[in-house]
């Protein structure tokens, strides 16, 4: 035996080497590993081998995998050895465990985790029932030595892993381990902390002592295993258990934070100890926090934090974050974070508490917990992670800033007040965006080489960063109004008077202008937003007479008179504009200078003349004059009508003298003064107004001229020259822009006039101005629009070009254009990288001219000529209301041009037909005449398009790799991946139109409790329907429309529940929770055929084959099926059949689910019971994930129960009346 025991042990090496050197081939691998696999799997000599292999005198490698081999022996043939074997094993085992392994500075760790993990496979099989005295077995070995020590925290750190975490272990197995654990959880807690204190002294004892740098190391290792040991039961322990304990164990976590060599682990444990969660009287403890000695050890971490984690090259004077030491200062970070959760708990609980005693009277234990004596000290350590250098740290403290800055009790405190003013002075430097990790010119940089891959991760980061700094910044101005205004006033006033820095980086436009990371930019951004943000707190919770309206006029009136060529600054002084302007209202003298200073910026130019070479910048100061414009005459349009004869003449002469102002330009102060107009309050002023502003555009477009381009689809390629051949160097001059030109401006002052103008919201002022000329049977009043006849005019051109639009994807139209535009029609590159979720621009480039290819010119067109030809008719309904939706033959006219050749038009330009109906939705009165005309045709078109898209994409993606020998290039593979993205979005933005506009939403009632919450049976959506009979309170009025519409409403029960089974789980979930069962619900009582009812559960049942892997997607699924079951089984019995085909179902459970469900007089069960007893039967429909197919089962036997529960010898339920004036006396005999 012993000489075929070794002649397996040198092949089994051999085999080993072979597959670790790098230069063995790789059939030679392949063959290596089978064997050693095989032998596994099949050898009877696997423990001597494995043994054999394991003695530490043989090379690491071949004792990893000698403890594999032992290991794989327990996991899958412990079931089938005889006693006393498995009692030989365990022997080997522990006697590897004493004596087998290297000291712990030498030994590997891969090895000592192999190790670790045989004893745990055997205690998850044998303890506590076979095995009773393995915890004492545990506490001799750590007598041996410091690596046995290691070893034992390894093992019982893994066995919590196991039984607590990972769950990998029957119910049963668990439940014993778990409560022998609980039961000995305090000796294992003395054991560890004794372990813990023993090797802290020795460190600290020898670390000062010369020559005993190895065991120093060795103490420091076991401290540390100790600690994440420590670690893994804090994390589960119960706190009413260890809240008694809390004490010892804080105070030394906290003196370890001074231990550099300790630290980190200390910290992690303090982590987990303070975000517990549980009943707030159990989390009293953490409160111990706040007294002296912790929390000076917390501040003087915290206090020392920017210099702790960082180290300079002695070569040169690159700064380099030690990792450790930063992961340390994020583990406090999250202490000190976690800390201020629970002081929001405790403190807030208190006063509700106090509250609940003095109405009841209660003589219960006094829950209160006063504001920590040391409040101020905590709130420096905070203070000190919200200045460090790193970004990643300061984010880190946001959230607790905002429960402080939000808390009823704590926010009133002084030490709060007084720190939320010196919150807002560190954000004066936190709004600066700073230390990108490409860079070296903040101290931050070197932290962010370490948190971001690159600019552009940084870039999105920080931008998130500064929302959320914005919202703080609210918060805190909240509790200090003046002193955050006087603070951002200070801030302006200094930028305003310091002279511009380029830096560095120079703009690629012109010589002295500004790049988007020039400081001076940077600066201006900074204080621009925090003006913003402090501004709208003031007008939201400042009493009007408080407002400091000579500070900010002053402020105003340096916004004026400040002048710059600079677009990036130029942009930042609009922004302080517009927030200023509400104060201005207070003074109208202001208002004239503000008009002009915005039409001045309309008409900027940044220094150049030629607009070829205007860069974005210089384009976005003017878009964003325009945009300040409409923000104020929007709202603030009664203080803007004294000026509007002047604000009118003005963009009359600007359209007349400035030749470089864009359509979009031109249309939006059209916009701005019809937002003003609506203030006339004047139908016939109102009309003569629009009329004057809109006649020559809407002439121009009526015109048979222009009917005869828009109605042909050769025509209108040829009035755009999209059949003309153009080239970049200007050989074929574009001589069609002009014509574009003119039908871009025709749509957008027709949207800006839809979109903008309105009757008075007051109905009496509506009445007197001539608004209201009928009233409807119920009372209200019928209105007519300033702008009707205009748009009515407008309307059968629009028409048309939507109908010639869709056309143009004909092949024969394709085939017209141009060389030059062969892809007029294709997404546009921004828009596809928005589609792909591609990285944004970078920064540098952002100033570089605005330069457009003729193909991106005419793609624009297109792109902008569709999307607003919808837009119109989508903002056509709330602007006239009755006077479009009663258009004779409105539904026929919009399908008949909206809805002609759709199979051609791509999905990029189907996703705005499907917004825009959302807007149609708002009128009950016109469901039947115009919305169900036009929803019955889309629902029965885009249940057939999608229906084959999906089918090509599940056939693709179902495809095994190894079959797909084509390489396809890179522009095929994006083109696909645009094409599925596109599909996922038209179908989940169709789904989501059904679900918004059919279903009806319901408040969720706030749970009982957190335990109700947190219950795993409420992982269902809190849409989803409980089956209580068939009415129609589940559907908004649209959907009770469609109800009535057999057709309609079948082809939308057909595309939800055909959608289960399309390969995309966030439609699939959303749709099975929201949507499947809230519809199928209103014909549940209804005349349904034996198929559809087949049809509707076997779709759910492929849907759970398709994505019942998912976790979500299993658990909503297999309610709805479950909920059809129910419902329809006593009427269906074809229902019964369908479940009788999933394999490996229990045909006996499946009998005994169906007696209770079809027989009155069967015993009930509740509803998380028969939930599982279903989604069991139904368990044969879910496929393994690929990566559970080839793994081996591991099966642990259960071992006779240590616990047994006793049966109560009375039910208290079926006992005679219990009233509750019974339940406070314990004389009654009632219990």
């Amino acid at each position: 035996m012993s000489g075929e025991v070794a002649s397996l042990c040198e092949q089994l090496m051999a085999a080993v080497n072979v597959t670790m050197d790098p230069e063995t081939s790789h059939i030679y691998r392949l063959e290596a590993l089978k064997f050693c696999e095989e032998f596994k799997e099949n050898n009877s000599l696997c423990v001597p081998c494995g043994l054999q292999l394991a003695d530490k005198a043989q090379p690491a490698v071949v004792r990893h995998f000698g403890l594999q081999i032992l290991e794989h022996v327990i996991k899958f043939r412990w079931n089938d050895m005889q006693q006393q074997e498995k009692v030989h094993l365990k022997e080997c085992a522990m006697q590897l465990l004493s004596n087998g392994t290297l000291s712990i500075l030498e030994e590997e760790s891969h090895i000592k985790d192999v190790l670790s993990r045989i004893i745990v496979e055997m205690i998850k099989r044998e303890w506590p029932q076979q095995w009773p005295d393995m915890l004492k077995e545990m506490e001799v070995l750590t007598s041996q030595g410091e690596t046995q020590t290691e070893l034992v925290m390894l093992i019982l750190l893994r066995l919590a892993e196991d039984v607590i975490f990972f769950q990998t272990l029957p119910a049963q197995r668990r439940r014993d381990i778990q409560q022998k654990l609980t039961q000995n959880m305090d000796s294992i807690f003395r054991f560890m902390m004794t372990i813990l204190r023993a090797n802290v002294e020795e460190l600290r004892k020898l670390k000062v002592l010369p020559g005993h740098e190895l065991q120093v190391r060795a103490f420091c290792r076991v401290a540390v295993s100790t600690l994440n040991t420590l670690a893994g039961y804090i994390d589960w322990v119960s706190l009413s258990y260890i809240s008694s304990k809390y004490s010892e164990i804080l105070e030394v976590l906290c003196l370890l934070l001074n231990e550099p060599e300790l630290q980190l682990e200390a910290a992690e444990c303090l982590v987990i100890a303070v975000r517990r969660k549980g009943k707030l009287e159990d989390r009293k403890p953490i409160m111990l926090l706040f007294d002296d000695v912790a929390i000076d050890c917390i501040l003087s971490a915290a206090q020392s934090a920017d210099g702790l984690a960082i180290c300079k090259k002695p070569e040169s004077e690159v700064v380099e974050v030690v990792e450790q030491r930063y992961i340390f200062l994020k583990r406090l970070c999250q202490v000190l974070c976690a800390l201020g959760g629970q002081l929001c708990a405790l403190v807030a609980s208190c006063f509700s508490f106090c509250s609940f005693k003095l109405l009841f009277s209660f003589s219960g234990s006094d829950a209160k917990v006063s504001i920590p004596a040391n409040l101020s000290k905590y709130l420096e350590a905070l203070l000190a992670f919200t200045t460090h250098s790193s970004q990643f740290l300061k984010s880190s403290t946001l959230i607790t800033w905002a429960n402080l800055f939000r808390h009823e009790t704590l926010s009133r405190e002084e030490a709060v007040v007084q720190m939320a003013v010196r919150y807002l002075r560190a954000c004066m430097t936190n709004f600066v965006k700073t230390g990108f990790p490409s860079k070296n010119d903040s101290p931050s940089c070197a932290y962010s080489r370490v948190d971001f891959d690159n600019d552009s991760d940084f870039n999105s980061f920080f931008n998130t960063f500064r929302a959320q700094q914005g919202d703080l910044v609210r918060g805190a101005c909240r509790i200090a109004p003046h002193e955050a205004f006087q603070i951002a006033a200070e801030w302006l006033h200094y930028e305003v008077t310091t002279p511009i820095d380029t830096g560095g980086s120079k703009s690629q436009t012109a010589e002295g202008m500004c790049s988007f990371l020039s400081p001076s930019v940077l600066q201006w951004e900074a204080v621009t937003t925090f003006m913003d943000c402090t501004v709208w707190q003031i007008l939201k919770s400042v009493e009007e007479e408080k407002f400091p309206i000579d500070q900010s006029m002053e402020l105003l009136q340096a916004m004026l008179n400040y002048e710059t060529s600079d677009p990036l600054i130029m942009s930042c002084v609009l922004t302080n504009i517009s927030t200023l302007f509400p104060f201005a209202t207070r003074r109208q003298q202001f208002l004239p200078r503000v008009f002009y200073k915005l039409f001045k910026a309309v008409a900027f130019k940044g220094g150049q003349e030629n607009r070829v070479s205007w860069s974005r910048s210089v384009k976005n100061v003017r878009k964003h004059a325009c945009s300040s414009f409409i923000k104020i005459c929007r709202d603030f349009p009664q203080f803007i009508l004294p000026y509007f004869d002047m604000f009118y003449n003005h963009v009359k002469n600007l359209f007349a003298s400035d030749a470089t102002l864009s359509q979009m330009e031109k249309c939006a102060l059209m916009e701005s003064l019809i937002l003003i107009s609506n203030q006339f309050k004047d139908f016939a002023k109102q009309k003569a107004f629009l009329d004057e502003l809109m006649s020559s555009v809407v002439v121009q477009w009526a015109s048979d001229e222009m009917k005869n381009v828009l109605c042909e689809p050769a025509a209108f390629l040829s009035y755009a020259g999209a059949d003309q051949v153009v080239t970049e160097s200007g050989e074929g001059t574009d001589t069609a822009g002009l014509n574009r030109a003119r039908v871009t401006f025709a749509l957008l002052a027709m949207f800006a006039m839809v979109k903008r103008s309105r009757w008075p919201a007051d109905q009496e002022e509506a009445k007197a101005g001539g608004f209201v000329v009928d009233y409807t049977p119920t009372g209200a009043p019928i209105h007519r629009s300033p702008g009707a006849a205009l748009f009515l005019s407008f309307l059968p051109n629009l028409l048309a070009l939507i109908r010639t639009h869709n056309n143009l994807f004909l092949p024969e139209n394709m085939a017209r254009l141009s060389e030059t535009y062969g892809g007029t029609h294709d997404l546009m590159d921004f828009d596809k990288k928005t589609v792909l979720v591609f990285p944004q621009q970078p920064l540098e480039n952002c100033d570089v001219p605005v330069y457009k290819t003729n193909l991106e010119r005419m793609q624009g067109f297109f792109t902008t000529v569709y999307d607003y030809s919808f837009q119109i008719l989508g903002n056509a309904g709330p602007c006239l209301q009755q006077e479009f939706y009663t258009v004779e033959g409105l539904a026929r006219e919009l399908a008949s041009s909206a809805f002609v050749n759709l199979d051609h038009v791509p999905d990029h330009r189907l996703r705005l037909m499907i917004h825009i109906l959302c807007l149609f939705n708002h009128f009950s009165e016109y469901y039947d005449s115009v919305l169900c005309p036009l929803l019955g045709p889309m629902f029965a078109y885009m249940l057939q398009r999608l229906n084959v898209k999906w089918q090509v994409i599940n056939q693709r993606t179902s495809v095994n790799d190894d079959e797909e020998e084509v390489i396809c290039q890179e522009s095929e593979v994006t083109k696909e991946m645009l094409d599925e993205y596109l599909v996922r979005l038209v179908t989940r933005e169709l789904l989501d139109f059904v679900s918004v506009s059919c279903i009806a939403r319901k408040v969720q009632e706030p749970a009982g409790n957190k335990e109700e919450v947190e219950d795993e049976d409420m992982v269902m959506d809190s849409e989803q329907v409980a089956p209580a009979g068939h009415s129609t309170e589940n559907l908004t009025e649209l959907g009770k429309c469609l109800l009535k519409h057999e057709n309609i409403y079948m082809t939308l029960l057909t595309l939800s529940f055909t959608s289960l089974s399309w390969k995309d789980t966030t439609n699939c979930h959303r749709t099975a929770s929201m949507v499947c069962w809230a519809l199928l619900q209103q014909v549940v009582g209804g005349s349904l055929l034996p198929e559809a009812v087949t049809w509707f559960f076997t779709s759910v049942l492929r849907g759970l084959q398709f994505h019942g892997q998912h976790e979500t997607c299993n658990a909503t699924l297999s309610y709805l099926a479950m909920l059809i079951y129910d419902n329809l089984r006593p009427r269906f019995v074809e229902l019964r059949a369908v479940m009788a085909q999933i394999p490996n179902i229990s045909v006996e459970a499946l009998d005994q689910y169906d007696h209770r469900l079809i027989d009155p007089n069967a015993q009930k069960v509740g509803e998380k019971r028969r939930k599982d007893q279903f989604k069991k039967l139904i368990a044969g429909t879910v496929e393994k994930a690929l990566c559970q197919q080839f793994r081996k089962e591991v099966h642990v036997r259960n071992l006779p129960s240590l616990f047994k529960k006793q049966k109560m010898d009375k039910d208290i339920m079926s006992s005679e009346a219990i009233f509750l004036t019974d339940l406070f006396y314990p004389q009654s005999n009632t219990l």
